[in-house]
This record gives C-alpha cells, sequence and structure tokens, in this order.
C-alpha cells in the first residue's frame, strides 16, 4: 500500500518572473501569479501544477534532479530562452541548459503532445535502492534497464517516468526541483521515518507542510489531507 500520492512539482530559481515563463513555454501550462508573490502553473488537472519558487541561492552545480521534455524542436526551446549544451553531444537527445543554466534534457518527437513533460530524471549512488524505495512511497510499478531504474504507473503524476541514473558525484547542495506529495494523515508521516526517510522541517506557523529527505538526501514536501 502507497504511503503517499504525487501531489506536484517545485522548481527553486533566482528570478521568478523570467523562469515562470519559461518553464510555462517548456511544459506547455499557463501561469498565476498571486498577490503573495506566489507563482504557479496550471495545467489540466491539479497534479500538473509546477511551483516557481524564488531562492537568494544561485545555480552552482549540475542539477540532479532535472526534467526531460517532448519537443518539435531544439530551436524551439533555444527561442524560449535555453541554450545546448555542447558537453554532452553525441547523445540521442538533446541537453540543454534553462535561461539560469538548469538542465533539462529535449526529445524531438513526430507528434507533440500540449502538455510537454515526458520523465523526471534524478541522479544517485543506488538507482535500485531508491527506485524501489520511491516506489513503495508512491505505489508504482518499479523496473530496471541497463544501469538504471525507473517507476512508471505513479498514481496522480503527470509524466511517464521517475528515472534514477548512477552518478559518481555526492550530492552537495539542496536541489532545485524536487516534488511534493500527499498523505492521508500524521501518522504516514512517522510510516516515512521508519521506511528511510528524515525530517528536515517540521510543519509549523511558517510553512503548512513538512520537509523530508530520501535515503539519498533529496527533499520533498509533504502535505496532510
Amino acid at each position: 500500500m502507497a504511503l503517499a500520492v504525487f501531489k506536484d512539482l517545485v522548481i527553486d530559481v533566482s528570478d521568478a518572473d523570467r523562469m515562470s515563463d519559461f518553464w510555462a513555454a517548456a511544459l506547455g501550462l499557463g501561469v498565476h501569479r498571486y498577490d503573495t508573490e506566489d507563482i504557479v502553473l496550471r495545467g489540466p488537472t491539479p497534479h500538473h501544477a509546477v511551483w516557481i519558487n524564488a531562492v537568494p541561492e544561485e545555480r552552482t552545480v549540475k542539477q540532479r534532479v532535472h526534467l526531460d521534455v517532448h519537443a518539435e524542436s531544439v530551436a524551439e526551446y533555444e527561442a524560449m530562452g535555453a541554450a545546448v549544451l555542447p558537453e554532452y553531444a553525441g547523445l540521442p537527445w538533446t541537453v540543454m541548459g534553462d535561461p539560469e543554466g538548469g538542465e533539462l534534457c529535449v526529445f524531438v518527437r513526430d507528434e507533440v503532445p500540449s502538455y510537454r513533460l515526458y520523465e523526471v530524471i534524478v541522479d544517485c549512488v543506488d538507482p535500485v535502492r531508491l527506485a524501489t524505495w520511491w516506489g513503495d512511497v508512491l505505489g508504482a510499478r518499479t523496473g530496471e534497464q541497463d544501469d538504471f531504474a525507473y517507476l512508471d504507473e505513479i498514481p496522480g503524476a503527470p509524466f511517464e517516468s521517475l528515472v534514477f541514473t548512477p552518478v559518481p558525484e555526492p550530492k552537495t547542495v539542496k536541489n532545485r526541483i524536487h516534488w511534493d506529495v500527499t498523505v492521508e494523515s500524521a501518522d504516514a508521516l512517522e510510516d516515512l521515518k521508519g521506511d528511510g526517510a528524515s525530517v528536515l522541517r517540521d510543519r509549523d506557523p511558517a510553512i503548512g507542510w513538512t520537509v523530508m529527505a530520501d535515503p539519498e538526501g533529496n527533499e520533498f514536501c509533504v502535505f496532510t489531507d
């Protein structure tokens, strides 16, 4: 039985206005700005939401979590403000940097859906262990191929797969992309901790959710129904 349900995505940025326009175009979503200065990209369901979160920290290292997108062409993403990263030339897809340099992978298709998010990719030390852990948490199907592991059939997730790929370098900074989940009760938080998650910040008067980390330190936020 799943411990949590996928809720939405969050992207940390330096320039929220610029990056919300970029990611709305990149993902095929609409921009909604609130009086509180919060910005959310919305699609056909609440699970399509992507929150654009302004943070003081600049991007300094390769992102351990990035997004793969469906595309008509590389040129259209260049027109949005992304740039091809030549150090990744030779792959069957195109690795680009968003306007702040964060990596994304562009997959050119003959037919492109209106909603363009294809996969969410997580760099990690032990792909099988982490995929198995998240598969248990989200109630998703797990699989392995070559040196990576993945989840698909993720309840609520508006993308095909959550993919875990091996990298040699350890995690050193807070991820700039993370996902939120929803649990039914506070008891489920204890279940997550017992299953290998750790609490980074408890819910308090300033935030209405609990910030946690998975067994490799990847941040995620937990909301209670």
